[in-house]
């Protein structure tokens, strides 16, 4: 098993799909790494040598901001809106869709269950 970035990525994987397992790589930038490397992209993880492999590993700390670092850049990023206060950090204080969705309906994902509304009873005459 391959190991990049701290990920282990899947053998069984094609190296293009594989390499989308690290945070921070998608599909253009996978695509981008195996041409700019010239390896054949229906290759599967477990067919690289070792040095293919490194090559991967290199190219990747070398031009890219993935895993940990990226994930801290983000939240920093988020740190510092909610500590200007600025109106994308109020939402992200309160949990709530960040970029102008609509919340009437629907942004269960953010605002997470639907919550009973408690007290209201029906008062019968």
């Amino acid at each position: 098993m391959a190991r990049i970035a701290g990920v282990n990525i899947p053998t069984q994987k094609r190296v293009e799909i594989g390499l989308r397992y690290i945070h921070g790589i998608g599909p253009l930038t996978a695509k981008k790494i195996i041409t700019q490397l010239g390896i054949d992209p229906t290759r599967r993880v477990s067919d690289l040598t070792e040095s293919e492999v490194i090559q991967i590993r290199e190219v990747i700390d070398r031009d890219f901001l993935v895993e940990g670092d990226l994930r801290r850049d983000v939240a920093m990023n988020i740190k510092r809106l909610m500590d200007l206060g600025c109106y994308r950090g109020l939402r992200h204080r309160k949990g709530l869709p960040v970029r102008g969705q609509r919340t009437h309906t629907n942004a269960r994902t953010r605002k997470g269950p639907a919550k009973a509304i408690a007290g209201k009873k029906k008062v019968t005459k």
